[in-house]
């Protein structure tokens, strides 16, 4: 499995805050089947970005690791004015793996009415944006249907494992299944800050998803979608969304075994 929002680099925002507890989280997703993660430090106005900083932090990762755990860089890109007007200077300095992928975070309050035009400014600049954890933003939990127009120009739809559980409360888990009854969403992904309340665990989510929604399902919001995003490839051609309002009842559920061990998933990547 694949997981492209994690905050795993230590010492640099509110998710590892030292090397050992970096190696202890990358163990925990090397047990849960995770094979390749994206580092992704914030971009905000509280933690500054700095390329230089998180490439040292990267590299320390990866030779104590070694091959147990394959690492790339992003960032959790907080969509203010100044963030956007660099990205669209730079537009490789933000994204997963210097390609086309961008993570995005709304504000915790109050999305602005004009932020399509923020999203259309960024793919003209080549970038694709991933609206991350929108099951969790209080404005969104009251207005979802204000996604429809960013999953129609193209926004890509990242869901938080946890929240699809319960893990974050009612509220979020019922927008997240709302959102994968509508077909809105591309990719699940840990957010993982730490070891206890946010840790970096996919495995039981996806298959939750397998047994709702069929095992290709889980495979391409796991395996397949955010492994193209890791290696900078275009995604496969997706489910059409669904209106709201116009959920359709999912397929039986299906009894299957193993199919996110971890000797399996490095088979897919």
């Amino acid at each position: 499995m694949f997981d492209v929002h994690h905050h795993l680099l230590f010492g640099l925002d509110d998710g590892s805050p030292d090397l050992e507890t970096s190696l202890a989280m990358a163990e925990m997703a090397v047990e849960d089947g995770i094979t390749h993660v994206v580092c992704t430090p914030h971009a905000n106005s509280e933690y500054p970005y700095s390329p230089d900083q998180n490439a040292e932090r990267l590299a320390q990762l990866r030779a104590r690791l070694q091959d147990r755990l394959t690492l790339g860089i992003g960032c959790d890109f907080h969509l203010s004015y100044d963030n956007i007007e660099s990205a669209l200077d730079h537009p490789t300095r933000y994204s997963i793996n210097g390609g086309r992928y961008l993570l995005v975070e709304f504000p915790d309050f109050g999305i602005p009415r004009n932020i399509g035009s923020s999203f259309h400014e960024l793919q003209v600049a080549g970038l694709v944006p991933i609206i991350t954890h929108p099951e969790r933003n209080l404005t969104l939990m009251q207005q979802i249907e204000r996604m429809s127009e960013w999953v129609e120009m193209g926004c890509l739809v990242q869901v938080t494992a946890a929240s699809v559980l319960g893990r974050f409360g009612k509220g979020p888990q019922r927008i997240a299944r709302q959102l994968l009854d509508l077909q809105w969403v591309h990719m699940l992904a840990t957010d993982a800050h730490n070891l206890t309340s946010r840790p970096p665990k996919l495995r039981e989510a996806c298959e939750w998803i397998a047994g709702k929604y069929g095992k290709d399902e889980a495979e391409r919001l796991c395996v397949r979608n955010p492994g193209h995003i890791f290696k900078n490839l275009p995604l496969e051609e997706q489910p059409a969304p669904r209106q709201l309002g116009a959920e359709k009842e999912p397929p039986p559920k299906r009894r299957w075994l193993g199919l996110f061990s971890r000797g399996n998933s490095r088979d897919q990547d």
